[in-house]
């Protein structure tokens, strides 16, 4: 049996969630982090000494990284299914998973906390401006890429590269702030809505 450690609320757990559900896979899970079980305890730095959600743990031990997870767990389950065999498909999906986890993530991270996630301690205006404006700026990139393929991020299949991605486009439209005008995000984003997983894991209504 996989069992997943980490809560969710987490963007990162979701994205296993998600890739878990897409390849109909059964699993257990525990809450980890953040008003739960404390991820610094000795007991959960023996498995990720990060300290931070999600780990996996499956007959082979303990797997960290959220995108790593989601690409074991396709590559060993999904039999081409979400994450190319040949090289070249594979590498652009790659390719645009760790432009989220690399280039992405750490624009929205001020302006979230500020705006979609209340936090003490993120009310600096100026740096809430840079961060929409640098968030924005990247999710122009992806409307560039979006508009390109007329599908998915990778090209015309779903892959891996759209769950870790439409997490974060859930997160650019759910929170409160000034948006740039993405036609081809919005309509990406309309279409993966229509798949019940991320229905589930990437919206707000998540138990």
């Amino acid at each position: 049996m996989l069992k997943i450690l980490g809560r969710t609320s987490s963007l990162n757990v979701r994205k296993v969630l998600w890739t878990l559900d897409e390849l109909g896979l059964a699993y257990e899970r525990e809450d980890w982090g953040m008003g739960f079980a404390s991820t610094k305890s000795p007991e959960f730095l023996a498995l990720n000494p990060n300290g931070l959600v999600p780990v996996l743990i499956d007959e082979q031990g303990a797997l960290y990284e959220s995108n790593t997870i989601c690409r074991y767990l396709a590559a060993r389950y999904g039999h081409g299914h979400l994450l190319p065999v040949e090289p070249r498909p594979r590498a652009v999906v790659e390719q645009w998973m760790d432009w989220q986890a690399t280039d992405l993530n750490p624009t929205w991270g001020y302006a979230f906390l500020a705006l979609g996630r209340p936090t003490p301690g993120y009310d600096d205006r100026d740096k809430i401006a840079a961060s929409v404006e640098a968030w924005n700026r990247a999710m122009a990139i992806l409307d560039q890429r979006l508009a390109q393929t007329g599908a998915h991020v990778a090209g015309h299949d779903f892959t891996l590269a759209d769950i870790v991605l439409g997490v974060s486009v859930h997160r650019w439209m759910a929170t409160p702030m000034e948006r740039a005008n993405l036609p081809a995000v919005a309509a990406y984003y309309a279409r993966l809505k229509e798949r019940p997983e991320f229905g589930r894991w990437a919206l707000d209504e998540v138990p």
